[in-house]
């Protein structure tokens, strides 16, 4: 279970737009990602390269947490609004939410939803 300081923490990086390091510093090393319908992104290793290919391809993104952020024992989940930017100036608005299941110190497993019609203006 996550103490309440290193969620806080972790958020921090997320604010900031220290995505990269975020996985490296707070995900285990056999961590899953999971978008809504999509396949399970498996090992840290290959959710910083899935993240940095992510980010390469956009100009910008800027990260909001609405709300609180909930911690039941090894349960967290977080509302992010994320503005981004297309390397075509196009911007769009992605509002989702992450469940996350911790073990001590570390994010093991990542669930995102969010609604896919939000994805029809990005490039």
């Amino acid at each position: 279970m996550p103490s309440r300081a290193r969620v806080a923490e972790f958020v921090s990086y997320v604010e900031a737009g220290k995505y990269v390091e975020a996985i490296s510093d707070f995900y285990a090393e056999t961590a899953f990602m999971k978008e809504n319908g999509g396949e399970r992104r498996v090992g840290r290793d290959n959710l910083i390269r899935h993240e940095r290919a992510a980010l390469a391809a956009r100009a910008r993104i800027r990260t909001e947490r609405v709300g609180p952020v909930l911690v039941d024992g090894d349960r967290v989940t977080i509302n992010w609004v994320f503005e981004i930017t297309a390397r075509d100036g196009k911007t769009f608005r992605l509002d989702e939410l992450a469940l996350q299941k911790w073990s001590g110190e570390h994010i093991v497993e990542e669930q995102f939803y969010y609604d896919p019609a939000q994805l029809k203006n990005a490039s």
